[in-house]
């Protein structure tokens, strides 16, 4: 392969693993981790959603039936939903290894609430509580 050719290799290289990068996952901060969660969520990404959720069986169960729901959506909602801007109407700590974030989006205007608590130094959605008639 002659010099030119090598260059344009490597650097064919360098931008397809540029691509490939995933987005660093953060968890170190409540709120960060929930807005994580609910932008993720809104775009359809449900691999990087799922990074977020405290894995236990009724969480995962919610998330699982809640990315089938999303998935069965028309189009249009779920353009509405990409292109949703979160709101954070307010933060609730309830100790230091729990928080409730309370949201909504500009697509459905409605509120809910996710509750993040915090395992091994990470902040992570218990998403039941979101379904379950919590204040």
């Amino acid at each position: 392969m002659n010099s030119p050719a090598k260059i344009i290799f490597v650097f064919a290289l360098l931008l397809l693993a540029g691509c490939n990068t995933t987005p660093e996952i953060k968890k170190t901060d409540p709120l960060e981790s929930a807005r994580g969660f609910i932008e993720s969520s809104l775009k359809g990404n449900y691999d990087e959603a799922e990074q977020y959720i405290l894995h236990d069986s009724s969480n995962l169960e919610y998330f699982n039936g809640m990315k089938a729901f999303n998935e069965k959506q028309v189009d249009k909602i779920k353009v509405g939903y990409k292109e949703a801007n979160i709101i954070i109407d307010s933060i609730n700590k309830i100790s230091d290894s729990e928080s409730v974030i309370h949201y909504s989006n500009t697509y459905k205007m409605e509120p809910s609430k996710l509750r993040m608590v915090r395992v091994k130094q990470e902040w992570l959605v218990d998403f039941k509580y979101t379904f379950l008639e919590n204040n």
